[in-house]
């Protein structure tokens, strides 16, 4: 990644940036707002629960309201189709969390997220799920670039969770009372979260920091 925001040489592109959560996307604004010009796509059919699905959106739309890197950074809510997931997905129940279905994951957000790049005209997209220390970056980055040949849009390869970037995710949710869930969204990844959870001495969640959902109504999904 830094050999290719080099080559930009002052120049700032557009990039459309797939956000899973507003926890993770974070520390990667804060990077990538410097050298593109940003638009953040919500787009995560994998959250099964539709409830779950919108106090995330909120959160996202929340976090670029107060984020002073976040100033004119664009905000794009894609269809919330969650069958576009589970159809697929629930021929791969039987597999554990970081295979196959997890790959088809990645595969379905990202595809989307060129789509609307190439529809849209942008020149780069990329996304942020590479922050997390659960998520395979190579995994991801490869599948990136392929879609890069298929749609015509130039993939940033990245590994945010590194050079501290996970760590700076934490502080920056921290500073802005972020929810932090512990799932990626669906309920396989629930129900596995759940279970680390409880096996743990303590019973709190991994960084024993994760906040509970609010208990305000949510705003309609748009």
């Amino acid at each position: 990644m830094e050999d290719e925001i080099a080559s930009l040489e002052g120049r700032r592109p557009t990039l459309l940036l797939h956000s899973c959560c507003a926890p993770c996307s974070t520390a990667v604004i804060a990077l990538l707002s410097r050298h593109f010009r940003l638009t953040v796509f919500y787009y995560n059919p994998n959250i099964d629960e539709e409830r779950e699905y919108r106090l995330r959106a909120a959160e996202q739309q929340e976090l670029l309201s107060k984020m002073e890197e976040a100033e004119g950074v664009s905000f794009i809510e894609g269809e919330y189709r969650p069958e576009d997931f589970l159809d697929h997905a629930k021929h791969l129940a039987h597999e554990p969390e970081g295979g196959s279905r997890c790959t088809f994951c990645y595969a379905l957000r990202l595809e989307k997220t060129a789509e609307k790049a190439r529809e849209l005209g942008f020149e780069f997209f990329t996304t942020t799920l590479s922050i997390s220390p659960m998520k395979d970056a190579q995994r991801i980055n490869l599948i990136g670039s392929s879609l890069q040949e298929t749609w015509g849009v130039r993939w940033l390869w990245s590994d945010f969770k590194k050079k501290d970037g996970f760590r700076r995710s934490v502080e920056i949710s921290k500073k802005f009372g972020l929810y932090r869930q512990d799932w990626c969204g669906c309920s396989w990844s629930k129900a596995e979260a759940l279970g680390r959870i409880k096996n743990t001495a303590s019973g709190s969640a991994p960084d024993g920091n994760a906040a509970k959902p609010r208990e305000e109504e949510l705003p309609e999904r748009k």
